[in-house]
């Protein structure tokens, strides 16, 4: 047993635990005396002010109630007016998980419902929202976790020993490394090394989905030793950031992978398509679907703002930054205040349709490393009012012609902007009430936005919690769900609105979409995110008038005669935005590094942060380490 639990153990009465453990960072004492896990008297609370660890007191496994009959007993306590849809225990943990349509009823007044299902069933209930569309995905997840729920708990333990029980490595003096592996000077394969004594960490592990020549991160840098990796952080789940992470586990990696619950989901469905895609087009996989599975597995889960420590000499605290959902900031807290660090992964410093702008409060600061895809002096975009009286022009004009507009888009966060404003500016009156037809997984990450409507704004989330507002049922939006009924759509339909993956087109519906209404003038594309150097969507916007393709052996060209647009609704800062945060972070950080932008943005905004606010600055390129500390 390591030091913290003997010394934890010193403060707890005689016989009163069975068993002792990590979970991760947490640590979680069973016992099998019902009165002391009902009314522990209050010694639980003075042990965790004495040692500052959070620690969780649950029956032991083998006190609770059998499975069936403990069911009987929670839909008996909760009512029939909370409406439970599902069920599920977690024997391993002595955690029930309810999913109801209205918690505020099911937790009851002042907590007596879940007070009363502990008291009578023995099993620690944790209530879940109904998400408003049903996720096959996220009940996938759940199933894996659950089916391996004794690995799981293992696995959770060692994690938490690699915490507590000391030092692997030999310290003779405190230092910081960061090493950039990709995302330097570039936008795509984010991926970054950091280095102290005794910490190996990756902070996002990415591919560049635009690159043909140079997609993956630089893992072969003699600095990474994937044996001797202890963590791996994901910022958010766009596949730029995190579409590598399965390939480090068919490697052998067997660590945490540290991230929000919805970057966790929608980075498996991500990941899982690109698998799909890659068979689409006769290619092999870089990894398969059981790599996948092994990284949900050993993926932690973390909300906002809670503090978790990943190894003995690095704390971690993610933080909203506004760009998708479980979008997050990873701010580090490495050794006894030697130095903290704030890695901003993409962000949005403006509350969008969809979310709260970015956090700019921290505890401590002295690095930061921020975005600059739009960092450029000229990329100063229009204000959103100006964006939505655009696309009303645009699809106003399409729809009086009696053509398509085809908008490709990231399947996580861009969709759902545009669903979102979509919407509202059909219900306002501003744009013709048309059927809105989404492709490729765009509906699956829709679904897995109604399941964390606590991510998002209060606006979206109070239209999600009332089935009638939610944006993302409105009566004209419809699921495309297989290869005929996009036939049927171009070839029958009449005017209409197509969301389609992916942004860049590069694979997915959106080219097949392309390839059938790409020649047609009546027709409109609209691109809304950005096109990364080498993709389709870059040469057309580039000026590029005929693309060419191969139906099945033969090679086709198509000319384009769409009429093309661009409107900026992206979850990436502007210019002006990233200046602003600068500006607003708190404390001032006595260090800038700049990533994640083409050559020129990173410089421009390089310079710019430091002759404005006379902060030291840098914008490395990939395979350069720095010594933060």
């Amino acid at each position: 047993m390591s030091d913290i639990l003997k010394e934890i153990m010193k403060h707890l009465p005689e016989n009163k635990i069975s068993d002792a453990g990590f979970e991760g960072a947490n640590i979680v004492l069973y016992t099998k005396n019902k009165e002391f896990f009902l009314d522990d008297k209050g010694i639980i609370k003075q042990i965790v002010n004495k040692i500052k660890k959070r620690i969780e007191l649950r029956p032991d496994p083998t006190t609770c109630m059998d499975q069936e009959e403990a069911e009987k007993k929670i839909k008996k306590i909760i009512g029939k007016e909370a409406g439970l849809d599902n069920i599920i225990f977690d024997p391993q943990r002595s955690m029930v998980v309810l999913e109801v349509e209205k918690p505020g009823s099911a937790i009851g007044r002042e907590g007596e419902n879940l007070q009363k299902i502990k008291s009578e069933t023995l099993w620690v209930p944790l209530i879940k929202r109904t998400p408003a569309i049903r996720s096959q995905l996220i009940e996938n997840i759940r199933s894996v976790l659950y089916q391996n729920s004794d690995y799981r708990r293992k696995f959770l333990h060692k994690t938490g020993e690699r915490i507590y029980n000391g030092w692997l490595r030999q310290r003779k003096e405190e230092w910081v490394r960061l090493t950039i592996l990709g995302s330097g000077r570039q936008v795509g394969r984010s991926c970054l090394f950091l280095q102290t004594p005794e910490s190996r960490i990756l902070l996002d592990c990415g591919i560049d989905v635009a690159s043909k020549d140079q997609p993956y991160p630089h893992l072969e840098a003699p600095e990474f030793d994937i044996k001797e990796l202890d963590a791996v952080i994901i910022s958010h789940s766009h596949v730029d950031h995190s579409g590598l992470v399965p390939y480090l586990f068919k490697y052998g990696y067997r660590g945490p992978v540290y991230s929000t619950l919805p970057t966790r989901d929608v980075s498996a469905l991500l990941q899982l398509d690109m698998i799909k895609i890659s068979r689409g087009e006769a290619k092999e996989p870089i990894y398969s679907s059981d790599d996948v599975k092994e990284t949900v597995k050993h993926t932690i889960t973390l909300d906002y703002e809670e503090v978790t420590d990943i190894t003995p000499d690095v704390r971690i605290t993610l933080y909203n930054a506004g760009h998708i959902l479980g979008s997050a900031m990873i701010h580090i807290h490495i050794g006894n205040g030697l130095h903290n660090f704030v890695y901003t992964g993409d962000l949005k410093y403006a509350k969008t349709n969809l979310l709260a702008p970015a956090a700019t409060n921290f505890p401590r600061l002295e690095t930061l490393m921020i975005e600059s895809t739009y960092g450029a002096r000229e990329a100063i975009m229009g204000s959103p009012k100006e964006q939505d009286n655009i696309l009303t022009k645009i699809v106003t004009d399409t729809v009086k012609r009696g053509g398509k507009v085809l908008l490709p888009v990231l399947g996580s966060g861009r969709a759902q902007e545009i669903i979102v404003l979509i919407e509202r500016l059909i219900r306002e009156g501003k744009m013709a009430d048309i059927p809105i037809y989404i492709d490729g997984m765009v509906w699956d990450i829709t679904a897995i936005h109604t399941a964390y409507p606590e991510f998002l704004n209060n606006t979206v989330r109070q239209q999600i919690f009332h089935k009638d507002n939610n944006p993302f049922l409105a009566e004209n939006i419809k699921k495309v769900g297989s290869a005929k009924e996009r036939r049927e759509i171009i070839e029958e339909k009449g005017p209409c609105i197509l969301l389609a993956t992916s942004g860049m087109l590069v694979g997915g519906p959106s080219v097949e979409y392309l390839k059938q209404i790409g020649d047609n003038p009546k027709n409109s594309l609209v691109f809304t995110c950005y096109q990364g150097e080498g993709s389709l969507g870059r040469r057309i916007m580039q000026g590029v008038k005929e693309i060419s393709f191969k139906n099945g052996q033969k090679n086709e060209v198509l000319e384009l005669k769409i009429e093309i647009h661009r409107i900026e609704i992206t979850g990436h800062s502007d210019r002006r935005e990233l200046m602003n945060f600068v500006a607003k972070c708190n404390p001032k950080p006595k260090k800038v590094i700049v990533n994640h932008g083409e050559n020129s943005r990173c410089l421009d905004l390089s310079r710019s942060i430091h002759k404005a606010y006379n902060i030291e600055t840098i914008a490395p390129r990939n395979l350069e380490t720095l010594r933060l500390k």
